[in-house]
């Protein structure tokens, strides 16, 4: 067993002697076909570029050296390299000087914009904007010359030499004009905030408008109770108020005595009315108020009256339909009403609808469709047996005795007011359209206005001069409201446009329901002082400086005023 172990060990050996060589061949045979291989790729592709470059050659017309050199193709190439390089920087250069041309007409634009035209700036920006054109268009010229750029060079360095001569001078005209287009930007935008503001403002003025007369037109609560408590007082104990069957007092209608006419539909602003004349006054028994209400208000207006002490003085109530000659077929007033038209500009009840006309605003107040509102062109037939009469509007305050008005001489007019006109303001063109011919042609637009508010009629004039015609006429060929907008005011200056007798200052102050800057002074030494305005002195709204004057006449010890809580 031994001796076999021997033998395979020996036969083993002698097989690694013999492979190794063989294997040592094997590796070399394998490494020089990996050689031969490389090479002869090498080969093929050295073979087919050189190919490919003949070919070139062959068709560019260069001819081979004796050499097979291909002199010509390489310096081509040269040449190109070196033209690709002046080209590249000719093209940054070029696209340099073009923005920094566009950055020049940027700033010229601008200062043109915001009205610079005169300064050194948008002379410097223009004239830096030529020069980067003309620089452009050097560029060009030498782009498109057709000459060997390589020895063009010196030309290239002293374009790129002059273009940034020029960024150089551009940057530091931006770095010193920063300051001067910052605030002009400043105040660019501070415009344009400031023109965003004032249409913001005119927005809320129309509607804080419509909202002040929402506020001057309502009834606040304790007046609305007021009236309904007089009212059930006056259903409750009817005998005590009412004068049917009773013969009218002869004072009524007696011209010898002094006569007032009130219209309204405002309780305690018409016994304010009545308060304050007969406390002012020498001998109340010689004056004679008619106070003319609706039908709605006639109750409440009797009890008033019949409950107050007012010294002797003799009041009227009555009711606007008492008058059986104030229908729609003898009144204007009353005959537009009926339009559909009419109706909807004084109730359409969008917010934007009501407030499109604000400068006329306060015309679209309902109260203008109102009969009462146009009594005051009556007052003769009203009236008929009497010679003269003041008439009182429901806002105004009486301080003074008024019957030095019945000595004045009218010498032949019709109304006597005081005159509110000064420059400019309150003429005639303001209150109508003069651009209508019959306006035109019959009116002066430089006429001096007057007030509504306290007005002494002579009622012998009136019915000479035939006013109450007059005044249908005008107000027929208004229907559709284009000789005036509405309100009794402008139809009044027409009426008595040549027949109003102008009173001293005194007698009558305006303005107390809207500006708060008049002077107390003044108003102490007022004969009559008018709260005309939506600052009325009954409203939580009204000034407050001027409500103790209006409020000393308020008849207090009532006891519908005391349970209403009409605290003022």
């Amino acid at each position: 067993m031994a001796l076999n172990w021997g033998r395979t060990r020996r036969k083993t050996a002698l097989v690694r002697v013999i492979a190794y060589p063989f294997r040592c061949s094997m590796f070399t045979f394998r490494f020089f076909a990996v050689f031969v291989t490389v090479a002869v790729l090498v080969f093929l592709a050295v073979s087919l570029l050189f190919a490919f470059a003949d070919a070139n050659d062959v068709n560019s017309g260069f001819p081979h050296n004796a050499y097979g050199s291909k002199s010509p193709s390489i310096r081509r190439s040269v040449l190109s390299f070196q033209w690709d390089q002046l080209k590249a920087r000719y093209d940054q250069i070029c696209k340099q000087a073009e923005h920094h041309r566009s950055l020049a007409l940027a700033y010229a634009s601008h200062a043109r914009k915001i009205k610079l035209e005169n300064s050194k700036l948008l002379r410097i920006f223009t004239g830096l904007s030529r020069n980067y054109t003309g620089l452009i268009s050097k560029y060009n010229e030498l782009l498109n010359s057709g000459r060997n750029l390589t020895t063009d060079e010196p030309v290239l360095r002293l374009f790129e030499k002059e273009v940034k001569e020029q960024t150089k001078l551009m940057r530091q005209v931006i770095a010193e004009a920063k300051e001067s287009f910052d605030s002009q930007l400043k105040i660019h935008k501070l415009k344009d905030t400031i023109f965003a503001l004032n249409e913001q403002l005119a927005k809320v003025k129309k509607q804080g408008a419509f909202s002040s007369l929402i506020a001057a037109k309502s009834i606040p609560k304790s007046l609305n109770c007021l009236a309904l408590r007089l009212m059930e007082e006056r259903i409750a104990h009817p005998e005590k108020y009412t004068n049917e069957g009773n013969p009218p007092q002869p004072e009524i209608e007696d011209p010898e005595l002094y006569h007032y006419a009130i219209f309204s539909d405002n309780v305690i602003a018409a016994s304010v009315v009545v308060n304050s004349a007969v406390k002012n006054t020498k001998e109340p028994w010689k004056h004679v108020f008619h106070v003319v209400t609706d039908k709605m208000n006639l109750a409440a207006m009797q009890v008033m009256f019949k409950m107050g002490d007012y010294s002797g003085a003799h009041i009227e109530v009555k009711a606007v339909e008492d008058y059986k000659f104030l229908n729609s077929s003898y009144v204007p007033v009353l005959k537009q009403i009926e339009s559909a038209k009419l109706l909807n500009f004084y109730f359409e009840n969008k917010l934007e609808n009501a407030t499109k006309d604000a400068t006329n605003m306060k015309f679209r107040n309902p109260k203008y469709l109102s009969i009462l509102n146009h009594l005051r062109f009556y007052l003769p037939e009203m009236y008929p047996k009497l010679h003269k009469i003041l008439f009182l509007d429901d806002d105004i305050v009486v301080q003074r005795d008024l019957t030095g008005l019945w000595k004045i001489n009218m010498e032949g007019k019709v109304n006597g007011a005081v005159e509110t006109c000064f420059g400019s303001f309150h003429r005639y063109r303001q209150y109508m359209n003069f651009s209508h011919p019959l306006i035109r042609a019959k009116f002066s637009p430089k006429a001096c206005a007057w007030a509504y508010g306290m007005n002494f009629f002579d009622l012998d004039a009136w019915r000479r001069q035939q006013c109450t015609e007059e005044y249908h006429y005008w107000q027929n060929l208004n229907e559709n409201r284009t000789l005036w907008k509405l309100g009794t005011l402008p139809a009044g200056l027409i009426t008595y446009y040549s027949t109003t007798k102008p009173l001293a200052k005194h007698w009558h102050v305006l303005g107390l329901g809207y500006n708060p800057s008049i002077s107390m002074d003044e108003i102490k030494n007022a004969a009559v002082i008018h709260y005309n305005g939506n600052l009325k002195p009954w409203l939580d709204i009204g000034i407050t400086k001027f409500r103790p004057l209006w409020t000393k006449y308020v008849d207090y010890e009532n006891e519908f005023v005391q349970s209403c809580n009409f605290v003022l």
